[in-house]
């Protein structure tokens, strides 16, 4: 397999990697073979994949403009994986212009092609770090340089938990992070699981299993369990539901019915 110029040379390009999968289903264009072989493996269980993680990027969009327009000027997106259309920080300050954007992700490709993207940027920058070392990520030169831990910040973490097994702790993480920021501060947050899944959960268990078998375990919880995340914030309305009820721009009963597979929210620091 020829190894693209984009590709950094560290990287193992016949290992299957979340983000890329993330982004093949997107419609983009940074995945290998292997990422693309894997998806369509997961989509023979669930055929409506795309459809989620297009929900899931209109959730963050919506959310980010909530933020930005309730004052904030501060993001950080951790598990941002690959740049697609509208990101973050253009879709933050198309709301509120100088906002400040951080990326986190410890895929080296989406590092390396976020730091193209951001080249030249002087408010947005990324950071190579993992969700489970919250001390890196709030000590990195990046975020000391870019996002003021004494006022709000919008802290994104989007379809990363669910990749994030209970052995792991994610939720002494989720909450070494928000402990770390100011009140006013927003936590915005998106969640696989069964619950919403149009197909019965022996089905859908298919693509799950695809995602064990490349060792990037896709741990569903209920929404009881995604609701802990939020512990010690207060749930902006409408709460914790499905993607396409959360503060909807078009009309929820427009949406594909995967759309709704799993949940979203958004929680403020009081």
């Amino acid at each position: 397999m020829e190894r693209p110029a984009w590709a950094p040379r560290s990287i193992d390009i016949s290992v299957p990697s979340v983000s890329r999968i993330y982004d093949y289903y997107l419609g983009g264009s940074h995945n290998f073979d292997v990422d693309r072989e894997a998806a369509r493996k997961a989509m023979e269980f669930m055929p409506g994949l795309p459809k989620i993680m297009q929900a899931n990027r209109a959730f963050m969009r919506r959310a980010v403009r909530y933020a930005a327009h309730e004052g904030i000027t501060q993001f950080l997106d951790i598990g941002s994986g690959i740049p697609t259309f509208g990101n973050v920080h253009e879709v933050a300050r198309e709301a509120r212009p100088g906002a400040r954007v951080v990326y986190v992700d410890h895929d080296p490709v989406a590092v390396a092609h976020s730091q193209v993207v951001l080249e030249g940027e002087a408010d947005a920058d990324v950071v190579a770090a993992d969700l489970l070392k919250p001390r890196d990520i709030l000590a990195s030169r990046q975020v000391e340089q870019l996002i003021d831990l004494e006022r709000p910040v919008a802290l994104l973490l989007v379809a990363i938990l669910h990749f994030v097994e209970d052995r792991d702790d994610p939720y002494s993480a989720v909450a070494e992070l928000t402990a770390a920021l100011a009140p006013g501060s927003l936590l915005v947050l998106t969640h696989a699981s069964y619950e919403g899944i149009p197909l019965p959960p022996a089905r859908a268990e298919g693509a799950v299993d695809v995602y064990k078998n490349i060792r990037n375990p896709l741990v569903m919880r209920s929404r009881d369990e995604i609701a802990r995340f939020f512990e010690g914030y207060d749930m902006v309305e409408p709460g914790l539901v499905p993607m396409p009820h959360w503060r909807p721009e078009t009309a929820p009963e427009d949406e594909d019915p995967y759309a709704f597979s799993g949940f979203a929210g958004v929680g403020r620091a009081s």
